[in-house]
C-alpha cells in the first residue's frame, strides 16, 4: 500500500504530464466528420431511426409545439432497463415547462450488451480488464452516437444553439460522466448524473474502471475535467447497500456502500484534486430530498438545475 506521502508525490507527476498534454483523454473527436443525416422528426412525440455502423439505433423524442431555433436539445440517457421511450416519455411536461428537445437514444442490449457496453461505452471489450489489444475502435464506442445524432437533429429542425445538455439516470449516469471523460472536445454544456450505481473517480492509480490507471484516461487533462458543468446527483433516499444491481467489491466500495455515499465521494475526490492543484472546479453535488433510486424526481430536479 502506497503512503498518503507517495501517493501526493505520484498524483502532483502524473497531474503535470496530464495538463500540458495536446491530446486530454486519447480521442480522435472532432467535429462534424461524417455527413450529416438528416433526422425523421417532428413536433410532438416520436421515434426515428438512426443508422450507424450497421447498427440501426431507435431514437426517441419530443419536440414541444413551441419551440424555437434556439431551444436546448437535451439527450436523455436511460438506465439500465434500456427503456428509452419510458426516459423520453418522463420528460415531456419539463420539455413544455422550459421549451427544450428531448432526445432519448435506445442502447439496445443486443447491440450494446452489459455494463462493458453501455455503462462504460463500449470503449474496452472487457471494462474491467482494458489493455490495448481489447480497445475498441473509436468509431464503435457507444459514446460516438451521440454527437451525429445532434448534428441531425439540429440540423433537420434548423435549431442554431451549438452546444446541448445531457441527463443520465442510474446506468445511463455512469455513461454520462464517462462520456466526459473519453470524449472531452464533444459540444455538451451541462450534464446531471443522476443515482450512477459507481464510477469512474479522476484517480490516476486506482485501475480502470474505478481510476484511470491502464486505460487510455491516463493522459487525462484535469483542467478541463473539472471546469465542465457537471452536476451530480443522487436521491436522498437512495441509500440501500443492498440495491439491485449496486455493484460491490474492492474497488467499488471504497467509493461507498450506497449511492448516496459514492456520488459524494465522487464529487469530493474532483473538488479536493482542484484545490490541491489550485484548478477551476464547476461541478456540483444535488441531494433530492424524498427521493428513492426513482428516475421521475431525478429528472423533474435535473431540469430545474439545468435551465435555472
Amino acid at each position: 500500500m502506497l503512503s498518503i506521502e507517495k501517493k501526493i508525490k505520484i498524483y502532483s507527476l502524473i497531474f503535470f504530464i496530464s495538463l500540458i498534454s495536446c491530446n486530454p483523454s486519447g480521442s480522435t473527436f472532432s467535429p462534424n466528420p461524417d455527413p450529416i443525416i438528416p433526422a425523421q422528426i417532428s413536433t410532438g412525440n416520436g421515434m426515428f431511426i438512426y443508422s450507424r455502423n450497421n447498427i440501426d439505433f431507435e431514437v426517441f423524442y419530443y419536440v414541444p409545439e413551441n419551440y424555437n431555433a434556439s431551444s436546448k436539445i437535451v439527450f436523455v440517457l436511460h438506465g439500465g432497463s434500456r427503456d428509452a421511450e419510458s426516459a423520453r416519455n418522463n420528460m415531456i411536461s419539463k420539455s413544455i415547462e422550459y421549451n427544450f428537445i428531448v432526445i432519448a437514444p435506445k442502447f439496445s442490449s443486443d447491440d450494446f450488451p452489459l455494463g462493458d457496453g453501455y455503462n462504460l461505452g463500449n470503449v474496452y471489450d472487457d471494462g474491467d480488464n482494458p489493455s490495448p489489444e481489447t480497445l475498441n475502435d473509436e468509431e464503435d464506442w457507444a459514446f460516438s452516437i451521440i454527437e451525429p445524432i445532434f448534428d441531425s437533429v439540429k440540423n433537420s429542425l434548423l435549431i442554431t444553439e451549438e452546444k446541448y445538455h445531457m441527463l443520465g439516470f442510474s446506468a445511463g449516469a455512469q455513461f454520462v460522466h464517462r462520456y466526459l471523460l473519453f470524449k472531452p472536445n464533444a459540444r455538451f454544456d451541462k450534464v446531471v448524473s443522476a443515482a450512477a450505481g459507481w464510477y469512474t473517480v479522476p484517480d490516476f492509480i486506482i485501475p480502470f474502471p474505478y481510476g484511470y490507471n491502464n486505460s487510455i484516461l491516463t493522459s487525462t487533462n484535469l483542467n478541463q475535467l473539472l471546469s465542465n458543468n457537471l452536476y451530480v446527483q443522487v436521491g436522498a433516499l437512495d441509500n440501500n447497500p443492498n440495491s439491485p444491481g449496486l455493484r460491490h467489491n474492492e474497488y467499488a466500495d471504497a467509493q461507498g456502500l450506497n449511492r448516496v455515499t459514492r456520488a459524494v465521494n465522487f464529487y469530493e475526490t474532483g473538488q479536493g484534486l482542484s484545490i490541491q492543484n489550485n484548478l477551476n472546479f464547476n461541478w456540483s453535488i444535488h441531494i433530492v430530498q424524498g427521493a428513492y433510486h426513482s428516475f421521475l424526481p431525478n429528472a423533474e430536479n435535473a431540469c430545474d438545475l439545468m435551465f435555472n
